[in-house]
């Protein structure tokens, strides 16, 4: 049985386009050029901050979300930027009387910035909180400590079939890849789509899937 479902943030719930752009802005790149790149550093499986330093060898991120505030430019999301399937999908989850929380890896404006949008969660973890991020396995510790305690009652939601769906599998952790944002499109899911117990392309499908999954007792 499910008791507890767990999202990712950036490429689940939260669409990222809007913080691209803004990333290609401040750098003085073409927005179609620094997509390009950014998909290019995704399929050779490096650090998505490679991307930055294609056009700025030296870039830090810390140092420039920095520089970013100071120039009132900080980085951010907002209600307009969630996916339009996203708070749908948790009230009705909600709605079955299941946990649901939010975990991913996050910078320290951003869970400040997720409890104010009122989501209907009950638990809200982010690596700038926690101390660690994923694709460790103390993240996933932390996410089943979060969720309960029990690793098998818990469905993690993720777009990366590399940092979501299989460190969660490693821990225990039932899990459901959604095909959307960069890493879903770009990384192949075949090695570890066969272990999920649910692939989808929209949150719109979730709560009915979770429903049927725990009317047949699991």
């Amino acid at each position: 049985m499910i008791d507890t479902v767990i999202f990712d943030v950036g490429g689940t719930i939260l669409d990222e386009s809007h913080e691209f752009a803004a990333w290609a802005d401040w750098l003085g790149v073409p927005r179609h050029t620094f997509s390009a790149v950014f998909g290019a550093v995704i399929a050779r499986g490096l650090d998505y901050q490679e991307t930055f330093r294609v056009f700025r060898p030296d870039f830090d991120l810390t140092a420039e979300l920095e520089r970013r505030a100071a120039a009132g430019q900080p980085e951010s999301f907002a209600e307009e930027d969630l996916y339009p399937d996203a708070r749908g999908c948790l009230e009705s989850l909600k709605d079955q009387g299941l946990f649901v929380g939010l975990a991913g890896n996050q910078p320290a404006h951003a869970e400040a910035t997720l409890r104010d949008l009122d989501l209907p969660v009950d638990v809200i973890g982010t690596s700038h909180g926690w101390g660690v991020a994923k694709p460790s396995p103390a993240f996933f510790e932390r996410v089943v400590a979060a969720g309960g305690g029990v690793a098998s009652s818990i469905l993690y939601v993720g777009d990366r079939p590399d940092n979501d769906v299989r460190p969660a599998l490693d821990a225990g952790m039932k899990t459901c890849l959604i095909r959307r944002g960069p890493w879903g499109h770009i990384l192949d899911p075949s090695t570890v789509a066969e272990r999920c117990l649910f692939r989808i392309d929209s949150l719109d499908e979730l709560p009915s899937l979770v429903a049927k999954h725990n009317a047949a007792g699991g």
